[in-house]
C-alpha cells in the first residue's frame, strides 16, 4: 500500500448527494477536498430513473444524469475525485487516516457520505425491474403509480407509512407480510388498517417479481399450505428496511445506534472531533436526495468552521 504524505484538509468518503454537495461547499471555501468516490461512485440515484422532486429540474432529470452533473460541478471548482472503495479508517490519531485498496490517505477532517442500501429480497427479477415498477421509496416514486394496484413488501412501521402515502396515487395497496403478526406500531398498523384502499396478505412469502419489461404482478407461496398464487400489480416497493454502510466506522471508534446509524453530536459532528457525517448514513427517517445534499452543505460548513478555529489556536 502506498501512502499519501499530503494531509489533506478534508477528505468526503462517498458520492452520493451528500458526498458531493459535502465537496462543492468545501471546494468553493478552498479547502481543495478529495472525494473517494467508490469503484461505483454517484451513490443510490445511479440506480434510478426519473427524479421529479429534486428542485430546479422542472421536467425532471434522470439519476444518472443528475449524477453526473454534480461530478462535473465539484471538479469545476477543482474538488478531487479518486475512483477507489475505502476498506479501513484509523480515526486514533490525527491526521486521521482512510485506506482504499491501493492507498493510504492523511486528513485533517473526513466528512462521513457513504449512504444506506435499500434491503431486498433477493427474487430471480427484483433488481432487474428496478426502476421499471421495483421500488424501494414511496415518497420518490409514488406520484408515478397514480391509478395502479402496487404490492408493498413488509410489516414494519415503514410498510405502513408507504403503504398509506402511496393510497394518494394508487387505485389500491396490498401489504405482503411473511408473518401474521406485524412489527409496526399499533397507531400505524391501526391507520393502514382503517384506509379502504389498503389489504393485506399475511404468512406468505414472496417468491418473484414478474414482468419482462414492467411489474406485472408478484409470486406467492402460502406459508402454511404451500400454494402459489399470483398478485397482479404495476408496482412493488420493498420497505423491509435500510441498510446504513457504517460496517468500517464501528471499529473506528464512531458511534454508531442500534439500527446501524452514526449518531451525531451538535448537528453533522460525531463523536470524534474532525470527523463529521452528511447523508442516508445518519438518517432513518427522511431518505430523500434533496435533504441529504443540505446535509452535505451543513457538513462542509461545519468543517470550515473547525478548520478555521484550530487555526486560531
Amino acid at each position: 500500500m502506498q501512502t499519501n504524505n499530503e494531509v489533506k484538509n478534508v477528505i468526503v468518503i462517498g458520492s452520493g448527494p451528500a458526498g458531493l454537495t459535502a465537496a462543492l461547499y468545501a471546494a468553493r471555501a478552498e479547502l481543495k477536498p478529495t472525494v473517494i468516490a467508490g469503484l461505483t461512485p454517484g451513490g443510490q440515484l445511479m440506480q434510478t430513473t426519473e427524479v421529479e422532486n429534486y428542485p430546479g429540474f422542472v421536467e425532471g432529470i434522470m439519476g444518472p444524469e443528475l449524477m453526473d452533473n454534480m461530478m462535473k460541478q465539484v471538479k469545476r471548482f477543482g474538488a478531487e475525485l479518486l475512483m477507489e472503495n475505502v476498506e479501513s479508517v484509523d480515526f486514533s490519531n490525527r491526521p486521521f487516516k482512510v485506506k482504499t485498496e491501493k492507498n493510504e490517505y492523511l486528513a485533517k477532517t473526513v466528512i462521513i457520505a457513504t449512504g444506506a442500501e435499500a434491503n431486498w429480497l433477493n427474487l430471480p427479477n427484483e433488481q432487474r425491474l428496478r426502476g421499471k415498477g421495483v421500488s424501494a421509496c414511496a415518497t420518490c416514486d409514488g406520484f408515478f403509480f397514480k391509478e395502479k394496484e402496487v404490492v408493498v413488501i413488509g410489516g414494519g412501521d415503514t410498510a405502513m407509512e408507504e403503504a398509506t402515502f402511496l393510497t394518494r396515487f394508487a387505485s389500491h395497496v396490498t401489504i405482503v407480510h411473511r408473518r401474521e403478526e406485524f412489527r409496526a406500531s399499533k397507531i400505524m398498523l391501526k391507520r393502514a388498517q382503517g384506509n379502504p384502499k389498503i389489504t393485506f396478505v399475511t404468512n406468505v412469502t414472496v417468491t418473484d417479481v414478474l414482468g419482462e419489461n414492467t411489474v406485472e404482478g408478484i409470486k406467492i407461496k402460502d406459508n402454511k399450505t404451500g400454494e402459489e398464487k399470483i398478485i397482479k400489480a404495476q408496482g412493488y416497493f420493498s420497505a423491509i428496511g435500510h441498510t446504513p454502510n457504517t460496517k468500517i466506522f464501528a471499529p473506528a471508534g464512531i458511534t454508531i445506534d442500534q439500527k446501524g446509524y452514526i449518531v451525531v453530536n451538535n448537528f453533522t459532528r460525531t463523536n470524534i472531533e474532525g470527523v463529521f457525517v452528511a447523508g442516508d448514513v445518519n438518517d432513518p427517517r427522511y431518505r430523500q436526495a434533496v435533504v441529504a445534499a443540505g446535509m452535505g452543505s451543513m457538513a462542509a460548513l461545519d468543517v470550515e468552521k473547525y478548520l478555521a478555529d484550530e487555526e486560531d489556536k
